[in-house]
């Protein structure tokens, strides 16, 4: 894995960013239960967290995102900063506080979230503003460039990102936030804009209909309209399906000892192997391997 930071390329994360209270027990837990763990804040949500692992992979990741100017969004825009991450086209609002996201893990996975992204919701397309009037481009020229989409944003904005010219160009790739929230990808599949990367729950609930595997689930979401789609399912096998067809493969095997923002780190090693020049298998299976490092807890959070 390159983390060099030489011949960087700026790529564009859209989404929430925002503050992460996790906390973390080494045994196993249920409904109720009252462990002993560790409990940390650190700067988080999806189009972050893609923007830290892009920073890991050698690229200049920039968020367009909703912060507030109350004091933990002061401390978050300086988190950023020290991360790598440019905010410099963030919108800012005294009406908005900053988003956050709470998360309780045990050895036996993900046991509870919840996510207040509701800044980023109320800010709406005004996030998109350097995208539209500039100065990242305009809809008669548009931006050409990588562009990570969180699906923390609304329905309705979603749709409009669809077939709004100011992405026409783009090589937009897009995730859901959670499971909760796939079916915002929707318009993706009627319009076929974009890159899915999505897990094998959340393909089931853009299909409406269940899968036993990542490469039929693949499959069903290029052939009802998707331009292409990464299927995630955990410790089992991944898959890639485009117009070309499926392409599987399986990540390593790891002690797993974190959960959130898994995902995010698949996506953003996904992107940065083909931004340099890797084939669609190798991509895959460089991406995998940076999300097992990731869950073993050997990468940083």
């Amino acid at each position: 894995m390159d983390q060099s930071t030489e011949n960087k390329q700026e790529i564009l994360c859209i989404g929430s960013v925002l503050w992460d209270v996790v906390g973390r027990a080494t045994i196993a837990m249920r409904t109720g239960s009252d462990v002993p763990g560790r409990i940390q804040r650190i700067p988080g949500g999806v189009a972050m967290n893609i923007a830290m692992a892009l920073r890991r992979f050698g690229l200049a990741p920039s968020a367009l995102t909703a912060i507030g100017t109350d004091p933990e969004g002061e401390e978050l825009m300086a988190a950023c900063t020290r991360l790598g991450v440019d905010t410099t086209h963030a919108y800012r609002s005294p009406d908005l506080p900053t988003d956050q996201y709470m998360a309780i893990e045990g050895a036996n996975g993900l046991i509870a979230a919840i996510a207040d992204a509701h800044s980023l919701e109320a800010a709406g397309a005004r996030i998109l503003t350097p995208l539209r009037d500039g100065p990242l481009g305009t809809t008669e020229v548009p931006y050409e460039g990588t562009i990570a989409l969180d699906g923390n944003l609304t329905h309705a904005l979603l749709e409009e990102i669809a077939t709004d010219p100011a992405f026409a160009r783009a090589d937009l790739r897009v995730a859901p936030a959670s499971p909760g929230k796939a079916e915002r990808l929707l318009p993706f599949l009627r319009h076929g804009r974009a890159t899915l990367y999505v897990n094998l729950e959340e393909a089931g609930l853009l299909c409406q209909q269940s899968f036993d595997a990542s490469d039929e689930a693949a499959g069903a979401l290029v052939a009802r309209g998707a331009k292409r789609a990464l299927v995630t399912n955990g410790a089992k096998s991944c898959s890639d399906g485009s117009a070309e067809g499926v392409i599987t493969a399986s990540p390593p095997e790891v002690l797993v000892t974190r959960i959130t923002g898994a995902g995010d780190t698949f996506m953003a090693a996904h992107m940065a192997a083909e931004i340099n020049g890797a084939s669609r298998d190798v991509a895959l299976t460089r991406a995998l391997e940076a999300a097992a490092i990731y869950v073993s807890g050997e990468l940083p959070s």
